[in-house]
């Protein structure tokens, strides 16, 4: 690994975890977001060097092999996946403001996706999914979604 790497490209093409999109490579889309060391951050702008021997973790590890996060669940309940492309860095920003605002305002949830774009949705349903993680109604019949190994979490 050349420590100039981009914390997103080692994630991808070295570790093999796709989860984490290639977008815009200058942290404006939100679809590479991850958490390095507990805070959300944009992979695309993180040299891989930086990353060394500090926590970090997508969104194929929000929830233990085989199964889903509950927002995950939401947003396969409220239908917020369309194209998918941006999702797994929404699943990331929103797994983040519940961990620090169990019960958002709407304020709040648009204040926490502000860096994430989505051309497909108009925004609607991924509120409603924030909603439905924060109020803990997820139905939990949508815990796995079968196939392949990997291709059981949403945004993957």
């Amino acid at each position: 690994m050349w420590p100039g790497e981009s914390l997103l490209y080692v994630l991808r093409e070295r570790f093999g975890l796709p989860g984490s999109k290639n977008a815009c490579e200058q942290g404006e889309c939100g679809s590479c977001t991850v958490y390095l060391d507990g805070t959300a951050v944009c992979a695309c702008l993180v040299a891989a060097g930086q990353a060394a021997g500090r926590d970090v973790r997508t969104v194929e590890g929000l929830a233990p092999e085989g199964e889903l996060d509950p927002v995950q669940r939401a947003f396969l309940q409220t239908g917020a996946v369309q194209c998918g492309f941006c999702t797994p860095g929404l699943i990331v920003s929103v797994h983040d403001l519940l961990a620090r605002v169990p019960h958002p305002s709407d304020p709040e949830i648009r204040e926490a996706l502000a860096g994430n774009l989505c051309r497909c949705t108009g925004y609607e349903k991924i509120m409603d999914a924030v909603r439905l993680a924060a109020a803990g109604s997820v139905n939990a019949g949508a815990a796995g979604l079968g196939g392949p190994a990997g291709a059981e979490r949403a945004g993957s």
